[in-house]
């Protein structure tokens, strides 16, 4: 098991890969899309989103990826994945819109840059409303802000706005009007076209497709059908294809949110897979439709039992935190992350030994 750190676009500097390297890490996962920037989990409503995304953004070029990872390198940092698409490169894919085909090939192509550039895995969110509905509370130990989700006031039926997906602006001369909302049937269908046109692309450069699940895991978001909402839901993805590329980007905490299964045996059957390509671990109280991140050491998962499993298989891939509270000081989240790691950090040398 390794340690690695999530980094989104503005993050990818000095600052962060010197904090990243003096806490332990070994690994990057990176978002080159342009949501977050300079704000994290922003709180989203019929009003406002996360901006306008980037159209023909030069960021997803082979070269640029490759400078990417180089200066990682400078840090002793390995660019272990990239994760989520830009929307402005794949609306039509998950909209089913005429220009489907033409994302596809670009998606295709951004998959072998990927691989070419030697980085193994590529997280993606297949879905159209997105994270969505998170508020931001002091509901962490002693008051620590962080993310919750409670469905009577999150706006989970607050339609999409034409020219809009995963909560950014695509299309800023979009008519006035909203998205019609899809079935779980429809989205399913367009699921199973787009896995089945990149996977033989990963396959062959070395690519592995890692599938976040939904956040928050409703069954159902602004009007739009959800995909991996339970746990189940993940084994319809592996019988779509048991392609080694076919994967699963495992958020512990999105899972633990679910109303279904359990979460140890979610983590058993992704491991038994060959499917568990990284793990977003992190903590939470409660489940859908009223739940609340807390720090990793005080939610609902024990996080002993699930470093245990990935001993016991044997785990190979990179951890990282994710998003955690903010701890009530100048630098909240450089604390909040620091706190993160270093239990994790503990975790891994109690339970594999202390490295030489």
């Amino acid at each position: 098991m390794r340690l690695g750190i999530g980094l989104y676009r503005d993050m990818l500097n000095k600052d962060h890969c010197i904090f990243a390297q003096q806490s332990g890490c070994t690994d990057v996962v990176a978002h080159l899309a342009n949501y977050y920037v300079g704000n994290i989990l922003p709180t989203t409503n019929a009003e406002e989103n996360y901006g306008v995304c980037e159209l023909n953004d030069p960021i997803w070029e082979k070269e640029s990826i490759i400078k990417i990872k180089e200066e990682m390198a400078e840090y002793g940092l390995n660019l272990y994945a990239i994760e989520n698409f830009a929307p402005s490169d794949w609306y039509d894919v998950l909209l089913d819109g005429e220009k489907r085909d033409e994302q596809m090939k670009n998606l295709k192509q951004i998959i072998r840059n990927v691989g070419e550039a030697g980085i193994p895995v590529f997280g993606y969110n297949f879905s159209i409303a997105g994270v969505w509905g998170h508020t931001r509370r002091n509901a962490a130990r002693g008051g620590a802000e962080s993310a919750c989700f409670d469905d009577e006031t999150a706006g989970a039926d607050c339609p999409i706005p034409l020219g809009e997906v995963w909560n950014m602006t695509y299309d800023t001369n979009a008519p006035k009007g909203f998205l019609k909302p899809v079935t779980h049937e429809e989205l399913w269908d367009r699921y199973t076209r787009f896995i089945r046109e990149l996977l033989p692309v990963a396959e062959e450069y070395g690519v592995q497709l890692a599938l976040h699940p939904d956040d928050p895991p409703m069954p159902t978001m602004r009007g739009h059908a959800r995909l991996v909402y339970q746990p189940r839901f993940y084994e319809k993805v592996r019988e779509i294809s048991d392609s080694p590329s076919n994967c699963f980007e495992l958020c512990l905490g999105s899972i633990q949110e679910m109303t279904e299964g359990n979460t140890y045996d979610m983590l058993r059957y992704a491991l038994e897979s060959n499917a568990a390509a990284y793990i977003h671990f992190r903590n939470v109280k409660g489940k859908v439709p009223h739940y609340k991140e807390v720090f990793v050491d005080e939610g609902d998962i024990n996080m002993l039992e699930v470093a245990r499993i990935l001993k016991e298989y044997d785990y190979q891939g990179v951890l990282i935190p994710d998003h955690t509270p903010l701890l009530n000081c100048k630098d909240a989240w450089y604390a909040g992350m620091a706190f993160a790691l270093g239990y994790m950090r503990a975790v891994k040398q109690m339970i594999w030994g202390r490295e030489n």
